[in-house]
């Protein structure tokens, strides 16, 4: 258990970010710079922590480190994920291993996002930005879609499969409202990095797949709802 330094008086104004992490020299850096860009922030520096925090300080964004002592971050975001409490908080997973399966296995589990340490600051504030700005996107778009089994009411932020309720973390929800708004349109891996997460072609569009992925494994029946267009990208059917 670690102290956290937070002002306490803008608490309720500012997004509240948890930020995971054994190194000191780590959390020192994020909380330094996450307070310059005008958050609120928690530090825990094991799992067991984080998972408390998270449950009851509710915080908007958790920041992740993959390599934590007894729980690793991996189990973490599994655990996060499994409670409704916690399933929707925004997650960004930060990794030293440069391995391709150690990325996917993080958004598989229910990351939103993810950084190779060592990270650049900026780079993180952008992305904590990009994510919490998806949140709200869909919190102010209003309208309900309905096709076959699938309901998704916009403006409520439900989904639903035969009447039952699908949890979807913020970056799933506004990729299947993307696809709606534009349902029988083509949209590229390229596009969807653009426009769902606000990254340039350079990302490796891997994510894109993941995500859809692991959308589709949620939806469950209503899955074959989403089109893969091979060698392009995927389309939400027309009809």
């Amino acid at each position: 258990m670690i102290k956290n330094i937070m002002n306490s008086s803008s608490i309720k104004t500012k997004p509240r970010i948890l930020v995971v992490d054994d190194e000191p020299d780590a959390l020192e850096l994020a909380e330094i710079n996450l307070h310059a860009a005008g958050f609120s922030v928690l530090l825990a520096d094991d799992g067991a922590d984080a998972l408390k925090q998270a449950r009851q300080k509710k915080p908007d964004l958790i920041v992740l480190d993959v390599m934590l002592p007894e729980m690793d971050g991996m189990e973490v975001c599994k655990t996060l994920r499994q409670d409704p409490a916690t399933a929707s908080i925004p997650i960004i997973m930060l990794t030293a291993k440069a391995a391709e399966i150690d990325r996917v296995l993080g958004l598989e589990l229910g990351a939103d996002d993810y950084l190779t340490k060592p990270f650049s600051p900026r780079e993180l504030v952008l992305r904590i930005k990009g994510l919490l700005r998806r949140g709200r996107a869909a919190e102010v778009t209003t309208g309900q879609f309905r096709a076959g089994t699938l309901t998704v009411d916009v403006s409520r932020h439900e989904v639903s499969v035969r009447g039952k309720p699908v949890e979807l973390t913020a970056t799933e929800f506004k990729l299947l409202t993307l696809l709606i708004e534009r349902r029988g349109r083509v949209q590229s891996r390229d596009l969807l990095l653009r426009d769902v997460w606000n990254y340039n072609s350079d990302t490796d569009t891997r994510t894109v797949d993941t995500h859809i992925r692991r959308l589709r494994d949620k939806l469950g029946p209503a899955a074959d709802i989403i089109d893969t267009v091979r060698g392009v990208g995927y389309r939400l059917r027309a009809d």
